[in-house]
């Protein structure tokens, strides 16, 4: 690394096969949307012979199999798996969305990946760094994950490299910047009339030679004099960084000392430290020229992943139970050991169906294998997860997928990446283990979707396959929540973000074949009595034969909040049979759950029946029912009716620099803030109570209004009185059409 002239790329063509856990590489690309991370995948691919030009497989397909959503926007919507071989070790690329939307993709690389490579775009300058990207930076720094930077599109006007170097290290050098260095110095060409000033090259700090692309083939050259200040520089500043990291505790010393270390030991120090996560090197890449056989600084990226990045052996394995949940060993990276698998990924085919990406944390798994799956889904509050299921399940057909085309394979070993087709009722974050010995891994976190889309099928055709199509829908995205409400009857899938409910729509539409209606979503609104009423409810007909009469006198008072309906019988002298009692409270059971004033569900109420009249011959439980319902309706004409609003306490964490911008928000929405409290990371937690309708497109304002860092949670608290004129405005619209999230 660092001064090695070139390494040879493995086997052109077709994808590659693992034999040793030892020569697998798990990557995960991060970084914001349009930062080039798909490009710089591209890139790989091409310099390490899997395609035969920049963005084509050898049977013409692109490299990376998007759907038809994401070609059609231009951007990554899901996580993508790209298999290159290298220098004699398959490297698993995991490509994944940018967009803060589509982070459970991202979370799901993060757990398929054994290190990382986050990429910034010089082009976006201080944006470059995105909150979900820094969020991502911090995952991995807790669980000690590998990580190395790429800066790309340096080639944009007015850039720089010590800009880039500079918010790099503020933004990922934690506690310590000089863990953030670049081991190589871009070389740019002639600046043109448009400002762009193409990269030409790479100068290597440690083997001190230019490595130029200009000619279109990569040779090395010697440093030019005005070239060699720069540098000297930054050469020694890497070198001291790198002795910072190192486990030999006389090397500062000896340089310190003036003895010039050797380029191989100073290599052998850096692989170890980046391996362990605690140094963190940034690179310069761009793709391919026109003509050119591979992109700038791809060969030593290639390089960085087989020599510096961990192997699955180095991998902290996930915690695994029973399925009831008692501990088990943690799984070996052995390919002889018992199978532990879990799928990271559920996509559709439309020729194969469902195609699940699993990672084999222990043991081989192969096709036609009997295995158990197990899952619990995932939960990113722990309050509500998805409910377990168990099946013992034959596994379909492995391949590797090569852009559009699946490489058969005969087995997938520990540590490598897979995909199975016709994987049972498999859903993401699944355990797959051996029929005799099943377990279950412990499910990685995952954001609580908090933006409602109320959708309704779009005719008669799509109500028999709505269901279907969003079960499915849910089974491979476990960021969205599906919800059927049972207080509105508004069938509700929650997401991340408006992209990610777009997102949702179309594959409805493109994947199963389901045309759904968006529709404005509404909020369990109640209604109440303000005050003391009575009413009497009096059903006398008579038409031939026999007739109805029932005759019935209420009085209704309020109950504090939470006490439902309350019916107490007060009749004296049998003026309503004891019979009919029942009629009469079922009467005004059923008109509470229609409503009064605004067709909202009645609640906390005490109706009290004092008196009434029978017949011998034409009271009958219908007609009491009707009179009890008459007179609640009675009660509610000559009293004021009172709406409810549920009330959601909501925590929101932000920077501090938002704090303020945020509690006015908050206020702006009918919010009381009831404390602030100090977070880690220069954070703070806004704890308020506000009503649900003000806090439906929260999820996409708290975005905007902190710039991408803000997060919240929200819990229903408690039914409230709503405000008179949001009230009156309620009650002027139909039951079906309130505003709500």
């Amino acid at each position: 690394m660092g001064d090695k002239a070139h390494a040879h790329p493995g086997a052109a063509g077709g994808a590659p096969a693992a034999d040793r856990p030892s020569a697998v590489r798990n990557v995960v690309l991060v970084g914001p949307s349009g930062s080039g991370k798909t490009t710089l995948v591209e890139a790989l691919a091409l310099t390490a012979g899997a395609v035969n030009r920049a963005g084509r497989v050898e049977d013409g397909a692109t490299v990376s199999d998007y759907d038809e959503i994401e070609q059609r926007r231009r951007r990554s919507v899901q996580l993508s798996l790209v298999p290159v071989a290298w220098d004699g070790c398959k490297i698993n690329l995991l490509d994944t969305p940018g967009y803060a939307d589509f982070v459970g993709e991202l979370r799901a690389g993060l757990r398929a990946a054994d290190a990382a490579l986050f990429v910034v775009s010089a082009a976006q300058e201080a944006q470059s760094v995105a909150a979900t990207t820094r969020a991502a930076w911090e995952e991995c720094a807790l669980v000690g994950m590998p990580r190395a930077i790429v800066v790309t599109h340096l080639d944009t006007a007015r850039t720089s490299f010590d800009d880039m170097i500079r918010i790099c290290a503020e933004n990922f050098g934690d506690d310590d910047p000089d863990a953030v260095l670049p081991l190589y110095l871009p070389v740019l060409g002639a600046e043109g009339a448009d400002g762009h000033a193409p990269l030409t090259g790479l100068t290597g700090l440690l083997s001190r030679r230019i490595l130029d692309h200009s000619s279109g083939e990569r040779t090395e050259l010697p440093p030019a004099p005005e070239q060699e200040e720069p540098l000297r520089a930054a050469r020694n500043r890497l070198i001291e960084g790198i002795i910072a990291e190192s486990e030999d505790e006389s090397l500062m010393d000896r340089y310190l000392g003036g003895e010039d270390i050797d380029v191989a030991t100073l290599i052998a120090d850096l692989e170890r430290a980046v391996a362990r996560g605690s140094f963190h090197p940034v690179l310069t890449a761009a793709p391919a020229a026109e003509g050119a056989r591979q992109g700038i600084g791809t060969d030593e990226l290639l390089e960085l992943i087989t020599r510096g990045f961990p192997t699955p052996l180095e991998r902290t394995p996930p915690v695994v139970t029973t399925p009831s949940g008692k501990p088990r060993p943690a799984p070996v990276c052995d390919p002889e050991g018992p199978l532990v698998a879990e799928v990271v990924k559920t996509s559709s085919d439309p020729y194969v169906g469902r195609v699940s990406t699993v990672r084999v944390f222990s043991g081989t798994l192969r096709p036609d294998d009997s295995v158990h799956l197990c899952g619990h889904g995932l939960d990113a509050t722990g309050h509500a997860p998805r409910p377990c299921h168990e099946a013992e399940i034959r596994v379909g057909a492995l391949t590797s997928p090569f852009g559009r085309r699946q490489n058969a394979l005969d087995r997938c070993i520990a540590g490598d990446l897979v995909c199975v087709a016709r994987l049972g009722e498999a859903e993401t974050g699944d355990t797959l283990s051996a029929a005799g010995d099943p377990v279950l891994i412990e499910p990685w976190s995952t954001p609580d979707p908090l933006l409602p889309l109320a959708v309704r099928a779009h005719g008669k055709a799509d109500e028999d396959k709505l269901s279907q199509g969003l079960a499915r829908l849910v089974a491979e995205d476990p960021t969205l929540r599906l919800e059927q409400n049972p207080d509105t009857g508004q069938v509700v899938l929650w997401c991340l973000g408006e992209a990610h409910q777009e997102v949702a729509l179309e594959r409805l539409r493109s994947r199963y074949g389901v045309q759904v209606d968006a529709e404005p979503h509404r909020v369990p609104l109640r209604e109440t009595f303000a005050g003391r009423a009575a009413g009497r409810g009096r059903h006398v007909k008579q038409s031939g034969g026999h007739g109805q009469f029932a005759i019935c006198e209420i009085e209704v008072e309020p109950l504090p909040p939470g006490s439902g309906i309350e019916f107490v019988d007060k009749v004296v002298g049998g003026a309503v049979p004891r019979q009919f009692i029942p009629s009469v409270e079922k009467g005004i059971r059923a008109q509470a759950a229609k409503g009064l004033a605004a067709g909202r569900p009645l609640v906390d109420v005490r109706v009290t029946l004092l008196d009434g009249k029978a017949h011998s011959v034409d009271s009958s439980d219908a007609a009491f029912q009707t009179a009890g319902a008459l007179a609640l309706r009675e009660a509610a004409a000559e009293s004021r009716i009172q709406l409810l609003e549920p009330v959601c306490e909501v925590n929101v964490v932000v920077p501090d620099d938002y704090v303020g911008p945020v509690m006015s928000d908050l206020s702006g929405r009918r919010g009381r803030v009831v404390g602030t409290e100090q977070s880690a990371g220069g954070r703070t937690l806004v704890r308020a109570e506000v009503p649900e309708i003000e806090v439906g497109r929260y999820a996409v304002d708290l975005r905007s209004l902190s710039h991408g860092t803000g997060r919240f949670d929200r819990t229903y608290a408690r039914h409230e009185a709503m405000p008179p004129q949001i009230a009156d405005r309620v009650r002027a619209e139909p039951a079906n059409g309130s505003p709500g999230a």
